[in-house]
């Protein structure tokens, strides 16, 4: 990656928002509430690099990522894509921005439809934005996008069942790239498969990245999954993020309260290691987003919350080389969560 590639922004997301209204009666339904989803993200992906997006389930990451992509429509913020708000596009436009941002789903069984064979679903793209011309230049691609994800051509006429997981999801990544895609949101790609099959698909969506200088926001639940992938590593918790890093920077100076419990329940494969060092339990349960608490939404489970944190919420802040926490004890976590 050039120094050039790191400086510019593709993404840039300001005070981006997510809401689900709640209703409540049969007839005269009648708004409730809002589930928080995700509620005030403020970050930016540098062009050609992959920043990982972790946390607990139900945090907000997923959507946050179909967000971005304008699989959802957000309640307030920007998003920008090369300088273009997408939350702003007439439906027309944002058709025809589709061919730059993509996804990959997490669930390789429910996200390819089971009536189409793969050669169909992986060139509906490509006809839908009519990037080839005639049904022989479509199949020639097909079969290249096949082979360029490690897979046999010549399984154009197969249908999803007669694949394995691991397989579906190189179907999948194909039909991303299928419109020659710059940014690619991966959300959760290898949770779903075995752990030998992950490390196939890590090395897969790396490859690509190199051949075709794609960028990418890299979704997993926890720290492992993200660790060789990714530049930087961003860390979220009830929609709201709390610390992003690079990743050795992350790994080697984990800040937040909640980052530290994370990486503390990431095994070591030294036993030694593993045997002696210290794990962080958190207590109670993760708040819901319909009524986050307020303050930093961490304190109700964090061991060295004080009365500011339950009453004011802090804000990103650079504690050196472009490290942001959002942490009002940041100078003061790492030695008291080690006591």
């Amino acid at each position: 990656m050039t120094a050039e590639h790191i400086q510019e922004s593709l993404i840039e997301v300001e005070n981006l928002k997510m809401y689900f209204p709640v209703t409540k009666g049969i007839v005269l339904r009648r708004k409730v509430g809002d589930v928080k989803a995700v509620d005030g993200l403020t970050f930016n992906i540098r062009k050609g690099e992959t920043l990982g997006l972790v946390g607990e389930s139900g945090c907000g990451k997923s959507t946050t990522g179909r967000a971005l992509i304008q699989l959802y429509k957000p309640t307030d913020g920007s998003v920008k894509f090369r300088g273009t708000d997408l939350t702003k596009l007439p439906a027309e436009e944002m058709r025809r921005m589709r061919r730059s941002v993509q996804m990959i789903f997490q669930d390789p069984y429910a996200s390819l439809n089971p009536r189409m064979t793969v050669g169909d679903i992986i060139a509906e793209p490509i006809m839908v934005h009519k990037l080839r011309d005639g049904k022989e230049a479509v199949r020639a691609r097909v079969q290249e996008l096949l082979k360029l994800v490690g897979l046999n051509p010549y399984f154009i006429n197969r249908y999803p069942h007669e694949f394995s997981g691991g397989q579906r999801q190189r179907i999948g990544i194909a039909r991303a790239l299928a419109v020659e895609p710059e940014f690619v949101v991966c959300d959760e790609p290898v949770s779903a498969l075995d752990v030998s099959i992950q490390a196939q698909i890590l090395n897969l969506l790396e490859d690509l990245q190199g051949q075709l200088g794609l960028t990418y926001l890299f979704i997993a639940h926890g720290l492992a999954a993200v660790k060789h992938i990714s530049d930087r590593v961003a860390v979220m918790y009830l929609g709201k993020m709390v610390e992003i890093a690079g990743g050795a920077d992350l790994y080697d100076r984990p800040t937040h309260p909640y980052t530290q419990a994370l990486l503390s329940a990431v095994p070591i494969p030294d036993p030694d290691v593993e045997r002696t060092r210290k794990r962080i339990i958190l207590t109670g349960d993760v708040p819901s987003p319909l009524n986050p608490p307020s303050g930093c939404r961490f304190h109700t489970r964090c061991l060295i919350a004080v009365d500011k944190c339950k009453q004011d919420e802090p804000l990103m802040q650079d504690i050196g080389g472009g490290h942001m926490v959002a942490c009002w004890r940041s100078s003061e976590s790492i030695e008291l969560m080690q006591k």
